[in-house]
């Protein structure tokens, strides 16, 4: 199971490189939004140190993007247009999992439905450099940095912890949209009995 292949290389090094760039993701939103909100703020879900969207996008780029390592122009572009792409679904699928982004971009200018931005789209490409010169690299010294049990260990009990804390945070989620759905019944219930009057 352990050595099956994923983007190029084996199943434990990809898992391990979801866990890093999930937990430097969370380090890197948490010290941004603790700055921009002058108090210490969790970006994880409810408790966890993880912002799984983080290592989707960079492991998603990084798959897709592979063949074009190098070509810095034709990479900056591609990671622009893709981690754009991957955000603006991303925002979908939060909407109508959670009923909620968890950013908004409506006062940034050139901004679609406050979910994507030219200024993000911008940062997106030069992340993408940064990611194949230097980023991957060091994820990758990291994760080689500590031994193959440790690693499916630590994989294990990430696996719990996020699946607890997804879970947790769904059901909240769920519970929030219901007096909303639950006013929405009414209304229309209210709309058919005045229409049959």
């Amino acid at each position: 199971m352990w050595t099956h292949a994923v983007y190029g290389t084996d199943l434990y090094h990809f898992i391990q490189w979801f866990i890093l760039y999930s937990f430097m993701g969370w380090v890197v939103e948490s010290i941004y939004m603790s700055f921009c909100n002058r108090k210490l703020t969790n970006r994880g879900f409810a408790f966890s140190p993880f912002c799984p969207i983080y290592a989707v996008g960079a492991l998603s780029v990084y798959g897709m993007l592979r063949p074009l390592e190098g070509q810095y122009v034709v990479l900056y572009l591609a990671g622009a247009v893709l981690a754009t792409t991957l955000e603006y679904i991303t925002a979908v699928l939060m909407r109508n999992l959670f009923g909620q982004v968890w950013w908004d971009y409506t006062e940034k200018p050139f901004n679609y439905k406050g979910v994507i931005c030219l200024e993000s789209t911008i940062a997106w490409g030069f992340y993408t450099i940064f990611m194949f010169g230097f980023l991957q690299r060091f994820v990758n010294f990291v994760s080689d940095s500590y031994s193959v049990r440790f690693g499916r260990n630590l994989a294990a009990v990430v696996v719990v912890i996020y699946t607890f804390d997804f879970s947790l945070h769904l059901f909240k989620a769920k519970m929030n949209r219901m007096p909303r759905k639950v006013e929405e019944m009414k209304e229309r219930v209210s709309f058919h009995i005045g229409k049959m009057r």
